[in-house]
């Protein structure tokens, strides 16, 4: 019985430390985690692309770096406290485009290289949103 006790006074004590765990950028998180899984689909793609899977991880890549620098931007300049959520227009639009990417990657053959270049396009809306939530947690 006291071992029980003991454990509930424990597992109690914990409940409090699981929540204080919050990332103060939890959605500029998730888009590192989804960038990161898509570069980690573009290595294992075959190689035969024209060069266009390459220049897609590449610049999935850069928005990796970006991301990981508007999270570094965020905790510079909100000198400790928790951030409000990032603005979730953004994220959803985020969310879209890393969906679309993912299943023009999945694509076979370069459709007379229309695949390739909606990539790109894709890869480069994806910088600009990145960008764009890392402008808007300038102003805060």
């Amino acid at each position: 019985m006291k071992k029980l006790f003991g454990l509930l006074v424990i597992g109690m004590a914990l409940v409090p430390t699981a929540y204080a765990v919050v990332p103060d950028q939890p959605f500029m998180e998730a888009a590192l985690s989804d960038l990161s899984k898509a570069k980690v689909e573009l290595a294992s793609a075959m190689r035969n692309k024209g060069g266009h899977r390459a220049t897609a991880a590449s610049l999935t890549q850069q928005a990796i770096d970006q991301v990981k620098a508007g999270i570094a931007f965020a905790k510079r300049h909100n000198h400790g406290t928790l951030a409000a959520p990032d603005q979730p227009h953004m994220q959803a639009a985020l969310d879209a485009l890393k969906s679309a990417r993912q299943n023009l990657d999945k694509a076979e053959a370069d459709k007379g290289g229309h695949r390739a270049k909606a990539i790109e396009l894709v890869n480069h809306a994806i910088d600009e949103v990145n960008a764009g939530i890392q402008a808007a947690e300038g102003g805060r």
